[in-house]
Protein backbone atom coordinates (compact mmCIF):
# COMPACT_ATOMS: atom_id res chain seq x y z
CA UNK A 1 0.00 0.00 0.00
CA UNK A 2 1.09 3.32 -0.83
CA UNK A 3 1.88 5.71 1.41
CA UNK A 4 -0.46 8.23 0.45
CA UNK A 5 -3.15 5.73 0.75
CA UNK A 6 -1.72 4.62 4.19
CA UNK A 7 -2.23 8.54 5.40
CA UNK A 8 -5.58 8.95 3.75
CA UNK A 9 -6.69 5.60 5.75
CA UNK A 10 -5.23 6.63 8.75
CA UNK A 11 -7.09 10.45 8.56
CA UNK A 12 -10.36 8.76 7.87
CA UNK A 13 -10.05 6.41 10.93
CA UNK A 14 -8.78 9.16 13.09
CA UNK A 15 -12.17 11.25 11.56
CA UNK A 16 -14.98 8.78 11.10
CA UNK A 17 -13.59 6.11 13.04
CA UNK A 18 -13.45 2.13 11.73
CA UNK A 19 -16.21 0.95 9.33
CA UNK A 20 -18.54 -1.72 10.22
CA UNK A 21 -17.51 -5.39 9.89
CA UNK A 22 -19.75 -7.83 8.64
CA UNK A 23 -19.94 -10.34 11.46
CA UNK A 24 -22.38 -12.68 9.90
CA UNK A 25 -26.10 -13.88 8.79
CA UNK A 26 -29.10 -15.84 9.78
CA UNK A 27 -31.37 -18.34 8.41
CA UNK A 28 -33.68 -15.65 7.03
CA UNK A 29 -31.04 -13.19 5.76
CA UNK A 30 -30.60 -10.25 8.66
CA UNK A 31 -26.61 -9.31 8.17
CA UNK A 32 -24.93 -8.67 11.58
CA UNK A 33 -22.00 -6.28 12.03
CA UNK A 34 -19.74 -5.03 14.37
CA UNK A 35 -17.74 -1.69 14.89
CA UNK A 36 -14.78 -2.32 16.58
CA UNK A 37 -13.33 -0.45 19.29
CA UNK A 38 -11.54 2.67 18.83
CA UNK A 39 -10.48 5.93 19.59
CA UNK A 40 -12.25 9.20 18.48
CA UNK A 41 -10.70 12.29 17.44
CA UNK A 42 -10.94 13.83 21.24
CA UNK A 43 -8.65 10.77 22.70
CA UNK A 44 -11.92 9.17 24.22
CA UNK A 45 -12.35 5.20 23.60
CA UNK A 46 -15.05 4.58 21.83
CA UNK A 47 -16.35 0.79 22.55
CA UNK A 48 -16.91 -2.15 20.17
CA UNK A 49 -21.02 -1.80 18.96
CA UNK A 50 -22.55 -3.92 16.95
CA UNK A 51 -25.72 -3.93 15.35
CA UNK A 52 -28.19 -6.07 12.94
CA UNK A 53 -29.40 -4.56 9.15
CA UNK A 54 -32.66 -6.85 9.37
CA UNK A 55 -34.89 -7.97 5.80
CA UNK A 56 -37.36 -6.25 7.23
CA UNK A 57 -36.82 -2.60 7.63
CA UNK A 58 -40.26 -1.00 9.16
CA UNK A 59 -39.86 -1.59 13.03
CA UNK A 60 -43.73 -1.83 13.14
CA UNK A 61 -43.52 -5.46 11.56
CA UNK A 62 -41.26 -7.44 13.93
CA UNK A 63 -42.31 -10.32 15.42
CA UNK A 64 -40.57 -12.82 17.91
CA UNK A 65 -38.54 -15.23 16.68
CA UNK A 66 -37.44 -13.09 14.16
CA UNK A 67 -33.76 -12.91 14.98
CA UNK A 68 -32.60 -16.06 16.25
CA UNK A 69 -31.68 -15.99 20.58
CA UNK A 70 -28.20 -17.03 19.67
CA UNK A 71 -27.53 -13.45 17.57
CA UNK A 72 -29.64 -11.83 19.85
CA UNK A 73 -27.11 -13.14 22.81
CA UNK A 74 -24.66 -11.84 20.89
CA UNK A 75 -25.79 -8.16 19.63
CA UNK A 76 -26.43 -7.59 23.41
CA UNK A 77 -23.03 -8.78 24.27
CA UNK A 78 -24.11 -11.88 26.33
CA UNK A 79 -21.43 -14.12 24.13
CA UNK A 80 -18.08 -12.94 22.86
CA UNK A 81 -18.21 -14.88 19.48
CA UNK A 82 -20.95 -14.64 16.43
CA UNK A 83 -22.87 -17.55 16.42
CA UNK A 84 -22.04 -20.07 13.80
CA UNK A 85 -24.63 -21.38 11.45
CA UNK A 86 -23.91 -25.08 12.75
CA UNK A 87 -24.85 -23.92 16.36
CA UNK A 88 -27.90 -22.32 15.23
CA UNK A 89 -29.62 -25.27 13.51
CA UNK A 90 -28.32 -27.64 16.36
CA UNK A 91 -29.88 -25.50 18.64
CA UNK A 92 -33.30 -25.19 16.30
CA UNK A 93 -33.79 -28.95 16.25
CA UNK A 94 -33.13 -29.00 20.07
CA UNK A 95 -36.41 -26.75 20.68
CA UNK A 96 -38.19 -28.74 18.26
CA UNK A 97 -37.38 -32.13 20.06
CA UNK A 98 -38.04 -30.27 23.38
CA UNK A 99 -41.58 -28.99 21.58
CA UNK A 100 -42.47 -32.56 20.82
CA UNK A 101 -41.56 -34.01 24.03
CA UNK A 102 -43.89 -31.31 25.56
CA UNK A 103 -46.58 -32.16 23.96
CA UNK A 104 -46.48 -36.08 24.03
CA UNK A 105 -46.35 -35.30 28.39
CA UNK A 106 -49.26 -33.06 27.49
CA UNK A 107 -51.25 -35.13 25.75
CA UNK A 108 -49.96 -38.30 28.09
CA UNK A 109 -50.91 -36.02 30.78
CA UNK A 110 -54.33 -35.46 29.71
CA UNK A 111 -55.27 -39.37 29.07
CA UNK A 112 -54.44 -40.21 32.71
CA UNK A 113 -56.58 -37.43 33.79
CA UNK A 114 -59.45 -38.95 32.06
CA UNK A 115 -58.86 -42.31 32.98
CA UNK A 116 -58.59 -41.46 36.40
CA UNK A 117 -61.73 -39.62 36.13
CA UNK A 118 -63.37 -42.09 34.49
CA UNK A 119 -62.62 -44.26 37.48
CA UNK A 120 -63.43 -42.10 40.17
CA UNK A 121 -60.54 -42.04 41.13
CA UNK A 122 -60.27 -37.40 40.93
CA UNK A 123 -62.92 -35.31 41.04
CA UNK A 124 -63.72 -33.71 38.14
CA UNK A 125 -63.20 -30.24 38.07
CA UNK A 126 -66.48 -27.98 38.94
CA UNK A 127 -67.26 -26.18 35.61
CA UNK A 128 -69.78 -22.96 36.20
CA UNK A 129 -70.91 -20.57 33.53
CA UNK A 130 -71.79 -17.26 34.99
CA UNK A 131 -74.10 -15.07 32.53
CA UNK A 132 -73.53 -11.15 33.46
CA UNK A 133 -73.18 -10.05 37.57
CA UNK A 134 -74.98 -9.71 40.57
CA UNK A 135 -75.38 -5.76 40.46
CA UNK A 136 -76.90 -6.70 36.70
CA UNK A 137 -80.61 -5.74 36.56
CA UNK A 138 -81.15 -9.50 34.56
CA UNK A 139 -79.00 -11.45 36.36
CA UNK A 140 -80.16 -15.52 36.48
CA UNK A 141 -82.71 -14.13 33.58
CA UNK A 142 -81.85 -16.16 30.60
CA UNK A 143 -81.79 -12.96 28.99
CA UNK A 144 -81.93 -8.97 29.45
CA UNK A 145 -85.88 -7.50 29.60
CA UNK A 146 -86.50 -4.91 27.05
CA UNK A 147 -88.99 -3.06 29.48
CA UNK A 148 -87.21 -0.52 31.65
CA UNK A 149 -87.35 -1.38 35.58
CA UNK A 150 -88.13 2.16 36.45
CA UNK A 151 -89.57 5.54 35.17
CA UNK A 152 -88.48 8.70 36.37
CA UNK A 153 -92.62 9.28 36.31
CA UNK A 154 -93.26 7.17 38.85
CA UNK A 155 -90.67 8.27 41.32
CA UNK A 156 -91.53 9.74 44.84
CA UNK A 157 -88.83 11.33 46.97
CA UNK A 158 -89.15 9.75 50.99
CA UNK A 159 -91.91 6.95 49.02
CA UNK A 160 -88.61 4.33 49.79
CA UNK A 161 -87.79 3.68 53.14
CA UNK A 162 -84.83 1.29 54.01
CA UNK A 163 -85.25 -2.16 55.46
CA UNK A 164 -84.51 -2.11 59.46
CA UNK A 165 -80.84 -3.63 60.34
CA UNK A 166 -80.14 -5.74 62.52
CA UNK A 167 -78.67 -2.65 64.85
CA UNK A 168 -81.57 -0.38 64.22
CA UNK A 169 -84.15 -2.55 65.91
CA UNK A 170 -85.36 -1.54 69.26
CA UNK A 171 -84.76 -3.84 72.03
Amino acid sequence: MSRARQALRALRLRLFGPGKELAGTDQFGNKYYRVPEHESRAGQIIPERRFVEAINRQAYQYEMGDFPTEWEAWIRKKRKDPPTIEEILRNESYRQEMEQKVKDVYEKDKLLQAKEYKEGLVAEPVRTHVKGHASAPYFGKSEPSQDPASTANTFQPGSWIPPASGSNQPK
